[in-house]
């Protein structure tokens, strides 16, 4: 039997520290920017919702770590693929994306960084730039990997579904937003787009090793 947890919402629909999951699930599901985090104690809980997230993102619990069998049901990252990231400072704030090869570690993209951003949004271009990158090398069966679900789910949708205002701050941002929505309804592509999964391999390659 799995021992009781406590989940910290810093950011999202409601906040707070909450003893359900289903219940947190529905307060981050969809909601662009939610800050939340597992403990095992109630009063670390406690103590930490009195804290910053920052304070806690990156830093695993002994809870969220993944065993050696654990990490084997996920098998080894493809060698042979594209990793895109994003960065950015504060939420919305300074936004940049990148695109790093898995097999030599190679930078072969970057762009911004651009103003009134958020982490979403550069996980999103970052993974329509890495696509029409691929298909203007040729490179048709390469995967795409992003550490990022919401942006995986904006992909397939062919839609940045961004909650954040626009305006003559970010005006350059909207523009490249809209150019990826319609690059990707005019094009298609058989690149297979695939959830890193940081528990087990790690910080994706393409990350700005930003992470407090």
């Amino acid at each position: 039997m799995s021992k009781k947890k406590y989940y910290v919402v810093w950011k999202g629909k409601k906040t707070g520290v909450f003893e359900s999951w289903e219940v947190v699930k529905k307060l981050v599901h969809n909601f662009e920017g939610a800050q939340y985090k597992a403990f095992a104690d109630k009063k670390e809980a406690e103590k930490a919702f009195e804290k910053s997230y920052y304070n806690y993102r990156g830093k695993d619990t002994k809870k969220t770590l993944l065993s050696e069998s654990e990490k084997k049901a996920y098998g080894n990252p493809i060698l042979n693929s594209l990793t895109v990231d994003a960065a950015c400072s504060g939420n919305p704030g300074l936004m940049e994306y990148r695109g790093v090869l898995m097999s030599s570690k190679k930078e072969v993209f970057k762009q911004g960084p651009f103003a009134g951003g958020t982490n979403n949004i550069g996980e999103f271009l970052g993974l329509v730039h890495g696509i029409a990158w691929l298909k203007k090398k040729n490179q048709h069966t390469i995967p795409v990997y992003s550490d990022s679900k919401i942006a995986i789910s904006w992909l397939k949708q062919k839609q940045c579904k961004t909650n954040i205002e626009f305006n003559s701050s970010n005006k350059e941002l909207l523009e490249l937003i809209k150019r990826a929505e319609k690059w990707l309804q005019e094009n298609s592509y058989q690149n297979p787009i695939l959830k890193w999964e940081t528990k087990a391999w790690g910080e994706i390659p393409a990350d700005f090793g930003r992470k407090k």
